[in-house]
């Protein structure tokens, strides 16, 4: 009997051993889980910067090229090619930076006018008019904060 019990006792320890084992492993993997989750080394984003909407309108007839700065990486401006006139685009333009739009004519001429609103103010208007015209419309984002 007592060789019974102890074979009884020899079986059930490994079994708690592996029980013992596998909730040690659980414990250290959440240790580290929660102290990569809590110790971050990371730095807080670009603080968020004011934006103001931007309209650029186009009128006229014929076709034209049309550039315009959009806010992105880079200051380089969006060009569309060929154009049919009437056009309008709105975009959110960071606060200091100066919105542009300009419109050529092709060889056909015509006559076309740019316009420049920021936030719902118009701020610029040009006109051109004949073959290969020309009229560029800037202002600076911050003029129409009111």
């Amino acid at each position: 009997m007592r060789e019974e019990n102890e074979h009884k006792s020899a079986e059930g320890s490994p079994d708690r051993r592996g029980l013992l084992i596998a909730g040690v492993t659980l414990l250290a993997c959440f240790g580290l889980v929660g102290y990569g989750i809590l110790d971050t080394d990371e730095q807080p984003g670009p603080a968020a910067v004011p934006t103001a909407e931007v309209k650029y309108e186009v009128t006229g007839t014929g076709t034209a090229e049309i550039s315009y700065l959009a806010p992105g990486k880079t200051d380089t401006a969006t060009v569309e090619s060929s154009v049919t006139l009437p056009w309008t685009k709105s975009v959110q333009m960071p606060l200091g930076k100066a919105p542009t739009v300009t419109v050529v004519l092709d060889d056909k001429g015509g006559q076309a006018s740019c316009a420049l609103a920021i936030r719902n103010k118009h701020v610029q208007r040009a006109t051109t008019t004949g073959a290969f015209g020309r009229a560029t419309c800037a202002a600076e984002a911050q003029t129409a904060q009111e």
